[in-house]
């Protein structure tokens, strides 16, 4: 029989006083500021243009607390950045935009050009950053889990066959 002495349930309590000791820093006051500038533009998009029912079921979204936990954070973060990148193709403007009749409809394709390119940017960060982490993920449990006392009796086992 394996010994398990020493071992204790991993708990949200043993977790929390073991992450106590990685202090992450605060967010810049910046990102409370740009978060409410982007709202304060989309409702003047959407009091200007308003939502269709698709586009409704976004901004409902996006008005929602964000996820607790950081891996559903973070597919809803890949999620909306997609939708985003969606909404920035030249074919999902507002035939107004598409038509740029005046001079201040000239400037906004190449902004939003360049929003377009900071998103894409973005996703692959975050593309990269997923994939990564599943990479480490796996390779964790591959390194572990063998020596797991849980998995000892089948190993054993095995070897006797």
């Amino acid at each position: 029989m394996v010994q398990t002495d020493g071992l204790v349930p991993i708990t949200r309590s043993f977790l929390s006083s073991y992450y106590d000791k990685y202090k992450f820093p605060t967010l810049s006051d910046d990102v409370s500021r740009l978060s409410d500038q982007i709202r304060a533009m989309s409702a003047d998009l959407l009091h200007d243009s308003p939502a269709t029912q698709g586009e409704s079921l976004l901004v409902q979204e996006a008005d929602r607390q964000p996820p607790h936990k950081i891996d559903e954070n973070m597919w809803r973060n890949r999620e909306q950045i997609e939708e985003i990148l969606y909404l920035l193709e030249v074919s999902q403007w507002p035939r107004v935009l598409q038509q740029q009749s005046t001079l201040e409809d000239a400037e906004l394709p190449s902004v939003l050009g360049r929003l377009q390119g900071k998103f894409e940017s973005t996703l692959k960060t975050l593309e990269y950053y997923q994939a990564q982490n599943s990479e480490h993920i796996f390779n964790t449990v591959m390194t572990y889990m063998p020596q797991d006392f849980r998995g000892y009796s089948n190993q054993a086992t095995e070897r006797a066959l």
